[in-house]
């Protein structure tokens, strides 16, 4: 069979020989497949690829399963010494200068207690945080080291082709430097991660462990943080994403100056415009974002912006969608005044508005429903709790009337969302949680049960969401 097939791969290679000019299929196979293969590259980049080492101490012995009194497998209550059990887990990094500035992910370091950084000679250093970004998933470590340490350059991102050769390198499953090549699959995707979403998609092996580290172009330049994949096996199944460093840089430039990303303020809510808005507005293509809500005393609204309108260009660049100009609002500088064009009832308007600086508080207050949460009338009861960052309340008759829920719908109705959280631009105020990880829930209890078990196991959350009637699946990140 081995023989019959080596054949087969010998005539149709042949074929592709007779079928392309000589000089072509040299050039063609020189491209994708240069002398010595990527052996020179990766010996070159991966010094500056590093481990991420971090442990956590589990407070509140009763949490924690214990042997019996007496047991033979006592001894194993704790660490041999009386200390606090731990958790330990592994990610990735890169250094990108030399004094020892490490950039990965916010979830590979999320709740540690310690940190390490271990080189690719196996040299282990000390952490410490310079700062983290929640809403990107980013953080910025630094160590000190005693000389030098090997770094890599950053690259544009926007630069990137669907079809470019790239290379990731990181340290999946934690069996250390691992080298793996695929190419751009797609540019410019929302997996509903968060409301900066814009991964660059490739089908280089991204594995757990590989999250923090870098996505390299063919010149050896930093395209991309490697930060999340679709497996239904929790294995690379040839989808994985990576931050663009488009939107990396800046944050990470902001937390070496500040210790924190400083974002722009606009004070609207925003939805996609549809086909039938575009066509009622004579727009040319399904393009802009609708303002639905404008925060009073806010940017927008002192700009004289109002609900209906649809913002077609910031600041001299066009708005694609929604996503796009939630992308260009944040990033503009803060205090700047910024010109703004406008279709209002068919009429092109444009206006002029000064950015502020983001506070998170604005946010968790727009992800509150408009009014105040029903208060329950005599005899009734209103159970309600916080799952994975969503406040979520059991239904009865006064919650069904406040999100106008029909009586055959069981579940859980979300009644805020944390903008910190995974929930954040996965979830909306009013949708009907019907299962969570295929199992019915409709008590705070057993989501917040469920939500534990996935944690435990840093898998994800599987939720079967009724949202007016239309039945979806979102997937919950929890703490890895």
């Amino acid at each position: 069979m081995m023989r019959s097939l080596t054949a087969f791969a010998a005539s149709m290679l042949a074929a592709l020989a007779l079928a392309l000019p000589a000089p072509a299929h040299a050039q063609a196979a020189a491209r994708l497949l240069p002398s010595g293969g990527f052996a020179d590259l990766a010996e070159r980049l991966s010094p500056a690829v590093v481990n991420i080492a971090t442990s956590q101490n589990i407070s509140g012995g009763r949490d924690v399963p214990r042997y019996p009194r007496g047991s033979p497998l006592e001894r194993f209550n704790d660490n041999g010494d009386g200390a606090a059990p731990q958790i330990n887990s592994l990610g990735s990094g890169f250094i990108i200068a030399p004094n020892g500035v490490v950039v990965t992910n916010n979830h590979v370091i999320e709740g540690a207690d310690t940190i390490e950084v271990v080189l690719a000679s196996g040299e282990r250093m000390p952490a410490e945080i310079v700062g983290r970004d929640m809403a990107t998933d980013l953080a910025v470590l630094r160590v000190r080291a005693h000389a030098p340490l090997p770094s890599v350059p950053w690259g544009n991102s926007d630069q990137a082709r669907v079809g470019d050769l790239v290379i990731a390198i990181g340290n999946p499953f934690g069996l250390g430097g691992t080298v793996t090549l695929g190419i751009v699959s797609a540019r410019n995707r929302n997996i509903d991660a968060g409301r900066y979403d814009d991964f660059i998609q490739t089908d280089a092996a991204i594995n757990r462990g590989n999250s923090g580290g870098p996505l390299f172009n063919m010149q050896g330049e930093v395209i991309g943080v490697n930060t999340a994949i679709v497996s239904p096996t929790g294995g690379s199944v040839g989808v994985g994403f990576a931050m663009p460093t488009t939107l990396v840089r800046p944050v990470v430039d902001q937390i070496l100056r500040f210790g924190e990303a400083r974002r722009g303020w606009f004070g609207v809510r925003l939805t996609p415009v549809t086909p039938e808005i575009a066509e009622r507005n004579n727009l040319p293509r399904v393009a802009g974002a609708v303002v639905t809500r404008v925060t009073p005393g806010g940017p927008a609204a002192a700009a004289g912006i109002r609900p209906g309108d649809i913002v077609v260009n910031f600041d001299g660049r066009d708005v694609a969608d929604t996503r796009a100009l939630t992308r260009m609002v944040a990033d503009a500088p803060i205090g700047k005044t910024v010109a703004i064009r406008l279709l209002r009832g068919g009429r092109t308007v444009s206006v002029n508005a000064r950015i502020e600086r983001l506070d998170e508080g604005q946010l968790a207050s727009a992800a509150q429903p408009d009014a105040a949460e029903p208060t329950p009338g005599p005899g009734a009861r209103l159970t309600s709790g916080r799952v994975l960052g969503v406040s979520l309340a059991e239904l009865n008759n006064d919650v069904r009337r406040r999100y106008d829920i029909a009586g055959a719908v069981s579940g859980l109705v979300v009644t805020a969302i944390d903008p910190l959280s995974d929930a954040h631009n996965k979830l909306e105020v009013g949708d009907v949680v019907v299962e969570m990880a295929f199992q019915e829930v409709d008590t705070v209890g057993e989501a917040r049960a469920l939500a534990d078990r996935a944690e435990a196991a840093g898998r994800p959350l599987l939720v079967h969401v009724n949202r007016g009637g239309d039945m979806t699946f979102r997937s919950l990140r929890t703490r890895r």
